[in-house]
C-alpha cells in the first residue's frame, strides 16, 4: 500500500477519518476536525475534559461515578458502576470512528440504534464487540470476539489487534448505511451484514436477543458505550449522521430535469437526436442510455468539495457497463476533456484515470500509464443494486470512497476550479442523490 500524505487531523489513508489506515498512526486531539471532515459531516463527541455528546442510559446527565474524561480520554472505571453511556442524539444511518484500549480481560461494546425502553442498552441495540481477545481467551473469529457483531455475525479471519503490552490503541469504525452495517477493526473490514430483511430476522431469531422486543429493528436510536465492569478507554470519538446534510450542502441535481447541467454528445447530430435526449428522469432517478457517448457537466465550476452520488447499472438487464465521474474538468468540451476521472466501470469503481495529463501524483505501484488501479478491494454491490460514491476533492488531494471504503487517493493534484461531469459511455447507468458540500 502506498504511503499517503498526512492531512490534519487525519492520519494516512483518508482525510475523512483515521480508521481507514491499514497501518494506523497517531491521530490528532479529540477536539480537532479538518475543514474536509467538517464538510463531510463529522463532529466530535469528546473534548479534552468532557463528553458533551454523552449522558447516562436513562439518566438526564453524565454519570456521577464510573466514568472519567481526562486529556481527551473517556474511561470506564473497573467496578465503577457508572452504567452505560448513550449519545444525546439519535441516529439512523451513521458512521462512527474511535480508538479504544482495554485492560486485561476487559469486555465492552458499542451499540447502535438503541432505545431506552428496556433495562440495558444491549437489549435493543446491535453491538460492535469490544474485547481484549488475547487475555480473554477468545478466538479471533469467534462471534463474541473483538469487532464481531455480537452473537449475530463473527469477524472475518485476518484481523489484527495491538496488544496490551504494546500500550497500543486499536481503531474501531462502524458504518450503517442503506440497510447494511460494516464493522472495521484497525482499518480492516471484519463484518458486513444486512440489518433488515429475512437474513437479519433469521440471525436475530437464532441469537440471545430473540425475546427482546424491538431488538435490531428500530430505524434510528442512540449510540451507546457499554459499562461491563472492566476498564476500557476511548478517545477520538467522531460521528456523522449519514442521513443529514452538512452545512452548505447543495443538491447538485434537482431530481426533476437537467437544470444546471449541460449535455455534450458529439455524435448526437449524426444520430439525429438532441444531446439531452441521452438522459431521462424516471421517478427521481437520472437515467443515462449510454449511447451516443459523451457526458453531462455542471454549468458552474467547483474547486474543493465533498461530492456524493449513488449509481447503479440497469436493474432490468443487470449488464455490466462503463461510466465515470470527471473532476475539475477544464478547457473545451470534447470526448475526453482535461480532468481527473473517478472510474465507474463495473469491477473498477475507485480507479483513477488521468485525462490530458492532468497534474497529479498517484501510487506508482498501482499506476500504469494514465490509470491508477484501486486498492485491491471488491466492494461494489451486485449489478442492478445501488452503490455510493463519496469523493473528497480537498486542495491538492482527491480521495475516492466506494460504499464507505477508501479505495484510492491522489496527491499534488492541480488545484483549479472546474466542472463535474457524468459520462455516457456505452451502457445504461442510473444516478440519484447527487449532492455537493464545499470545503471552506
Amino acid at each position: 500500500m502506498m504511503k499517503l500524505s498526512l492531512l490534519a487531523p487525519v492520519a494516512c489513508l483518508a482525510i475523512l477519518n483515521p480508521a481507514f489506515a491499514q497501518s494506523p498512526a497517531p491521530v490528532a486531539p479529540a477536539s480537532a476536525l479538518s475543514a474536509a471532515e467538517t464538510a463531510a459531516g463529522w463532529r466530535t463527541l469528546l473534548t479534552d475534559n468532557a463528553a458533551p455528546g454523552f449522558r447516562g442510559y436513562k439518566q438526564p446527565g453524565f454519570p456521577a461515578k464510573g466514568w472519567t474524561v481526562t486529556g481527551g480520554v473517556l474511561k470506564s472505571i473497573k467496578g465503577g458502576g457508572g452504567g452505560d453511556l448513550v449519545t444525546s442524539d439519535e441516529f439512523g444511518d451513521f458512521e462512527l470512528v474511535c480508538e479504544f484500549r482495554c485492560s486485561p480481560k476487559a469486555n465492552s461494546g458499542i451499540m447502535y440504534r438503541v432505545a431506552e425502553t428496556l433495562d440495558s442498552a444491549w437489549q435493543t441495540g446491535p453491538e460492535y464487540q469490544i474485547l481484549e481477545d488475547a487475555t480473554y481467551g477468545a478466538k479471533s473469529t469467534d462471534m463474541h470476539s473483538c469487532g464481531a457483531l455480537y452473537d449475530l455475525a463473527p469477524p472475518v479471519e485476518g484481523k489484527t489487534m495491538k496488544s496490551i503490552e504494546s500500550g497500543g490503541w486499536n481503531e474501531a469504525r462502524i458504518r450503517l448505511r442503506n440497510g447494511i452495517v460494516q464493522h472495521y477493526l484497525n482499518g480492516v473490514k471484519v463484518v458486513e451484514c444486512p440489518v433488515e430483511g429475512a437474513d437479519w430476522a433469521t440471525r436475530i431469531a437464532k441469537s440471545k436477543f430473540k425475546d427482546y422486543k424491538g431488538f435490531g429493528v428500530l430505524p434510528k436510536g442512540r449510540l451507546a458505550l457499554q459499562d461491563h465492569g472492566g476498564e476500557v478507554s476511548y478517545r477520538n470519538i467522531k460521528v456523522r449522521d449519514l442521513g443529514a446534510k452538512s452545512d452548505g450542502t447543495i443538491a447538485l441535481w434537482n431530481g426533476k430535469d437537467l437544470a444546471g447541467w449541460k449535455a455534450f454528445v458529439p455524435d448526437a447530430e449524426k444520430a439525429g437526436v438532441k444531446p439531452e435526449s441521452v438522459w431521462s428522469i424516471e421517478d427521481g432517478v437520472l437515467v443515462c442510455k449510454g449511447n451516443p457517448v459523451g457526458y453531462i457537466r455542471t454549468e458552474k465550476d467547483h474547486t474543493n468539495y465533498v461530492l456524493r452520488l449513488q449509481w447503479r447499472f440497469s436493474p432490468v438487464t443487470k449488464k455490466a457497463g462503463n461510466s465515470g465521474v470527471l473532476l475539475r474538468m477544464i478547457g473545451e468540451d470534447k470526448l475526453w476533456p482535461r480532468s481527473v476521472e473517478a472510474q465507474l466501470q463495473s469491477g473498477s469503481a475507485g480507479d483513477f484515470w488521468n485525462i490530458e495529463n492532468f497534474v497529479m501524483t498517484a501510487d506508482p505501484a498501482r499506476t500504469n500509464g494514465r490509470n491508477t488501479k484501486k486498492m485491491s478491494k471488491d466492494v461494489e454491490r451486485p449489478l442492478g443494486e445501488w452503490n455510493e460514491y463519496e469523493i473528497v476533492v480537498d486542495h491538492g488531494t482527491i480521495t475516492l470512497m466506494v460504499n464507505g471504503e477508501m479505495l484510492n487517493q491522489a496527491t499534488k493534484v492541480e488545484e483549479v476550479a472546474g466542472k463535474i461531469c457524468l459520462q455516457s459511455e456505452g451502457a445504461e447507468i442510473h444516478f440519484k442523490n447527487i449532492s455537493l458540500t464545499p470545503i471552506k
